[in-house]
């Protein structure tokens, strides 16, 4: 019987040595690292997870500080777009109210524009008037063409009080752009394709053409009798 348990403390003692063994090639007999803070042995897997490589350190550091730049990175780039839409309405809007007062003010001009014109029309009016009532009082024709006249007259300078300007025919060399041709008549070489007359009026308003004169054009008469 004390031949078995000596036997049996021999195997023990067997299998303390072998995992001292295991343990001194894992942490060294005299190397601190065998023992936490606390003075307990730690075990071999769990010293190392505890222990790290300047490696592992240095990119986990790397790592965080990259991180911290994202994260201001993103800060940044959030407080830009705030920025940057605020600036966005502020100019819509700003486009919006310069939009509306431009507007008004055209439209003002517009008014004002026809105001004026309004205003240069009312004394044709008045001598229309005179002339009707003059000729109820007197039915010459005479009287009654004087008035006319000067109803035309007034209008004229209505026009031309805004900016018209009557174009210009008789004795004119004829123009395409102005003129509108009616009619042709015979004359001498010397007054051929001029205006021997007028039929209606042309006017322009600036650059623009209101309307065409219409005129009669003369043309040289071995010319037309060539034709």
């Amino acid at each position: 019987m004390s031949w078995f348990k000596s036997k049996k403390m021999n195997e023990q003692d067997f299998n303390n040595e072998e995992f001292n063994e295991e343990e001194t090639a894992e942490f060294p007999i005299n190397d601190k690292r065998r023992f936490n803070e606390e003075g307990e042995r730690l075990k071999p897997d769990e010293k190392a997870a505890k222990t790290k490589s300047v490696e592992v350190i240095n990119l986990e550091k790397q790592l965080n500080e990259a991180r911290a730049r994202y994260e201001t990175a993103e800060t940044k780039l959030v407080d830009v777009q705030k920025r940057f839409d605020a600036a966005k309405n502020n100019l819509e809007k700003e486009t919006a109210e310069m939009r509306q007062r431009l507007t008004k003010t055209l439209e003002d001009r517009a008014k004002q524009g026809q105001f004026n014109f309004l205003t240069t029309l009312l004394p044709v009016l008045d001598n229309l008037n005179l002339a009707i009532n003059a000729s109820e009082q007197d039915s010459s024709f005479e009287h009654l063409l004087s008035g006319v006249k000067g109803t035309a007259r007034s209008f004229e300078q209505a026009l031309m009080s805004v900016g018209v300007e009557p174009i210009e025919a008789v004795g004119a060399d004829f123009n395409p752009e102005l003129h509108e041709a009616v009619d042709m008549v015979a004359v001498e070489p010397e007054n051929d394709d001029k205006i021997t007359a007028e039929y209606a009026h042309g006017y322009k308003f600036g650059d623009k053409l209101l309307r065409p004169a219409k005129v009669q054009v003369g043309k040289a008469m071995a010319q037309s009798a060539g034709e």
